[in-house]
């Protein structure tokens, strides 16, 4: 998915204890034209209001809009450069929900902010850290395109076994 990147925010490699509940991440902006809109909806979501501008101008948006799977994987290029790239992470087994309050069209520039939910190693394998986030999309009109709730891994290294014997 090439997109357009007036500016490149790669302040990524965050490290898992970089996350803290509450915390707000910025990233962006990503702009998508025409041209890749209509590309990856040719290739993974062909409906017609995604491909013919045409029947789409007609249509009930009045004009193309892309896949909401297109603007879901905008996010995830957007959280991966500003946080993901080069840390620990290692997944994602979950996507609680997934909303898309407005269109996306052409010429949108979309800004992502993801809210830190949840931090914590998972009780049963003390090797794994669990973040849970929500993403937001905002175009530049700030209409909020994308809202999401997933849950990332992370490999961390052991932690040292306590000594629970009383004093």
């Amino acid at each position: 998915m090439p997109g357009r990147r007036p500016q490149r925010d790669n302040r990524g490699a965050m490290r898992f204890s970089d996350f803290r509940a509450g915390q707000v991440i910025e990233a962006g902006p990503y702009e998508l034209h025409e041209d890749d809109l209509v590309g990856f909806a040719k290739a993974w979501d062909p409906q017609w209001f995604h491909v013919d501008a045409e029947a789409a101008a007609r249509g009930r948006f009045q004009g193309l809009i892309a896949s909401g799977w297109q603007t879901c994987c905008i996010a995830m290029r957007l959280v991966t450069e500003r946080a993901l790239a080069g840390s620990e992470s290692l997944a994602s087994n979950s996507v609680a929900y997934v909303r898309w309050p407005h269109p996306v069209r052409p010429g949108d520039r979309l800004s992502l902010r993801a809210t830190v939910l949840e931090t914590r190693r998972t009780k049963d394998r003390r090797t794994l850290g669990l973040l849970r986030w929500r993403w937001q999309l905002f175009n530049h009109r700030g209409a909020e395109v994308l809202d999401l709730e997933t849950t990332s891994l992370f490999t961390l290294p052991p932690t040292p076994p306590t000594d629970d014997r009383p004093g």
